[in-house]
């Protein structure tokens, strides 16, 4: 077991404290990101003026300035009758100096190369491409903003919902007298998304206004602070172990972790534990842990419901490559719908800092003899097929040092494809796997560790891998086009008719470990095709194939993409975020009798039981934050994986409470094949009179499950972590009887 050292934080209504003896919300913030007397927030808080860029000739100067809150940008619109835009540095993804983006790129010419620099966002919103008055000035943005984003990140949990709360009571106070009026604690309770009627705000404001003055100030702010973060889940678990004079001993936190956690603990890990989360020096002098202690522990993502030691690579990663589950991504150029869409170089980025493995290239002639990437027979943009290369070459291995894939679907003409091959060599170099590993002709895929920091061609080939070794290589260069697209636009090309693709050799020959061919059946598959060769399916016939003849597609080697969204993101939550998850041994060796639908069973199947307590809810956002309505949020746990396995129960919704509904509620799952079962919480608005609204969800492999009572984070629709939102809940697993 191991804990990680930080500095101490405060106790949990201290800041606020602060707050109520008047000292001011930008201060507050200030010093709860570290950076009192900052040159480089202070040079962000004055702001100033940047040009911004849309297009070459569209090139207007904005004010940009970073409000009180020390979290949301504030950008002039000159626009009539246009609110002044805002946007969270939460949303940043990073922010680069120079000409990277493909906007600058585009749109400005090299002389202010020195002056550019974009922000990226985390979601599919458009990079925001500037350009500062001088290089000196467009550094000083960069460095600022990377500093506070970086600040604003490093916050622990309870820190990131003290900043929420500290900018929700600034915009509550409308006098600014750091005053609470009983309107303005209406007000600020709707801010934080608890909807109460005006009964219950009078009765919470007498209790807290001691002083009978008509308003909270001083100590009243933060015994009301302390009555609406009260954690009676919390306290009812604390106080349950809390054995020693009302505080945790190191043994009775030993006792709660390994009867409770199901964790292997000694007295020296809570010793380190209340050394490290403890905020009250006197308890920590004791070696006590206090309340506010133990809540912070729970709190860290280390104490959370992933294992912490699944977030490194822990897997075997020298197996052969059809071993592993692969990161994959359909139509990766898109950055929205794949009908009339805008195609970016930006979407390739987002995609492989997500940890994709494998990315698509859907390949066409272009003008000036230069191929481009679009969705065929639709109105989505082109993009340059050398800038993708090119951003793919710079952004390839930051979050993962294992193979990419470049799968390419190929309708280019013999010329471009040529071009396409002289980009390639050029842009990926030496990183551009172009024959097998070792020597010799191979007999297996090499592994993703032989292959790190190496690139693969996946597409069509003109011969057999075996014949490069041979004497004489075949001349022909026509190749039968029928493998299966993903997509509807190589149907339309080929209207029922077997196509032939001239294919250029310098491409072809790019092609090693991962030819594209038609799917004749599995018997034909195992009879004829070599290791290196395999099909591409419609998710619809992939489905089909399936339910014809289960057990050759689970113990097949080919590399198998997944295509939802959120179970894509929670199996390779795992390993790294390597983007390889290798897969169950029974996946792994042909000779394993395994059929998922009547779940032949052998000594390798664990029938697993799941015991799930829904407790309690924090922090939830409003789904619209436009709307005047709070959320009604209710929770579904749901399971994926063999059909045998798919479940899904959900909670009662909690009316009018976004703050800190709670249910417990509890449900039981039976899982047969825990090794491909994937555990989803989601939580949604719940709406009688239409379709409920998605609020946030997380989802974990089952074998990743820490057990008792875990924190659970949420993620938001495009991926991206919701900071202060979690679940709490109570989590078994049980050998079935």
């Amino acid at each position: 077991m191991s804990c990680i050292r930080k500095e101490p934080e405060k106790s949990r209504s201290e800041e606020l404290l602060q707050y109520a003896r008047g000292q001011k919300v930008i201060q507050m913030n200030v010093k709860l990101l570290g950076l009192e007397g900052d040159p480089d927030l202070q040079f962000l808080l004055k702001g100033g003026d940047l040009l911004k860029v849309l297009s070459p000739s569209w090139k207007k100067t904005r004010y940009f300035r970073l409000q009180e809150d020390c979290k949301t940008m504030w950008r002039e619109s000159k626009k009539t009758f246009k609110k002044n835009d805002t946007f969270s540095l939460d949303d940043i993804s990073a922010v680069q100096m120079g000409r990277q983006s493909e906007g600058l790129k585009k749109n400005t010419e090299e002389q202010v190369e020195d002056r550019c620099f974009s922000i990226v966002f985390k979601s599919r919103r458009k990079n925001l491409d500037l350009i500062s008055s001088s290089e000196e000035e467009g550094k000083q943005w960069v460095k600022s903003l990377q500093k506070v984003v970086s600040n604003l990140n490093n916050l622990s949990r309870k820190q990131k919902t003290e900043h929420w709360i500290f900018s929700c009571l600034r915009k509550a106070d409308k006098n600014k007298d750091e005053n609470l009026s009983p309107s303005e604690v209406k007000s600020f309770m709707h801010l934080i998304n608890i909807e109460v009627d005006d009964e219950y705000v009078e009765m919470l404001f007498k209790k807290c206004d001691r002083s009978q003055s008509g308003t909270l100030a001083g100590e009243e702010i933060k015994h009301f602070y302390d009555l609406l973060t009260q954690r009676d889940e919390i306290d009812v678990i604390y106080e349950e172990y809390a054995k020693t004079t009302g505080f945790m001993s190191a043994q009775n936190l030993v006792d709660f972790l390994l009867k409770e956690q199901r964790e292997k603990a000694t007295l020296a890990d809570a010793h380190r534990i209340i050394e490290t989360y403890e905020p009250d020096e006197n308890a920590k002098e004791k070696k006590l842990l206090s309340k506010d202690g133990f809540l912070m522990y729970l709190n860290h993502p280390d104490a959370m419901i992933l294992n912490p030691d699944h977030k490194d690579v822990y897997q075997d990663m020298s197996q052969p490559l059809n071993h592993y589950f692969i990161s994959s991504s359909h139509n990766t150029y898109l950055m929205e719908d794949q009908l009339k869409g805008p195609s970016s170089t930006e979407a390739y980025i987002r995609a492989l800092q997500k940890g994709c493995r494998c990315v698509e290239l859907d390949c066409w002639d272009g003008s000036d003899n230069e191929p481009v990437i679009y969705h065929g027979y639709t109105l989505t943009s082109k993009i340059l097929f050398k800038d993708v290369i090119k951003a793919i070459s710079e952004h390839a291995f930051k979050t993962s040092q294992y193979p990419v894939i470049l799968s390419l679907e190929n309708h280019c003409s013999v010329e471009q494809q040529e071009v396409m091959a002289r980009h390639m060599s050029s842009i990926l170099g030496s990183a551009l796997i172009t024959s097998p590993l070792g020597d010799g002709m191979p007999t297996n895929f090499p592994s993703p560790e032989e292959l790190k920091g190496k690139f693969l061609i996946k597409g069509k080939r003109l011969n057999k891998l075996e014949d490069t070794f041979a004497e004489a290589a075949a001349d022909d260069t026509d190749v039968t086009e029928e493998e299966e697209s993903n997509d509807e636009d190589m149907q339309k090309e080929k209207n029922t008719k077997v196509k032939k693709l001239t294919l250029a050799k310098e491409l072809s020959d790019m092609v090693i470990y991962l030819k594209s061919v038609h799917f004749h059946g599995f018997e034909d598959a195992q009879k004829n095709l070599s290791f290196y060769e395999m099909a591409s399916f419609k998710e619809g016939k992939a489905m089909k194939l399936a339910e014809e003849s289960v057990a050759s597609i689970h113990n097949g080697q080919e590399l198998t993409p997944c295509t939802d969204m959120d179970m894509n993101q929670g199996r390779f939550l795992v390993n790294g975020k390597s983007g390889y998850i290798l897969k169950p041994a029974f996946m792994r060796d042909v000779a394993t009798e395994f059929d998922p639908i009547t779940l032949t069973r052998g000594d390798w199947l664990k029938h697993k039981t799941l015991h799930v307590m829904v407790i309690s809810a924090q922090q939830l956002p409003k789904v619209n934050q436009k709307k005047s309505s709070i959320v009604d949020p209710l929770v579904k746990v749901e399971i994926y994986g063999v059909p045998a396995d798919v479940a899904e129960r959900e909670t009662e919704p909690f009316d009018n409470n976004g703050f800190n509904p709670s249910w417990n509620e509890n449900f039981q799952f039976d899982v047969y094949v825990p090794e491909l079962a994937l555990v989803r919480f989601s939580i949604e608005d719940y709406d009688s009179s239409s379709d409920n609204d998605f609020v946030g969800q997380y989802t974990i492999p089952f074998n990743s499950l820490k057990m008792g009572y875990r924190h659970v984070p949420l993620f938001n629709k495009n991926g991206d972590l919701l900071p202060s939102a979690g679940l709490f809940v109570h989590i078994m697993v049980l050998d079935a009887e």
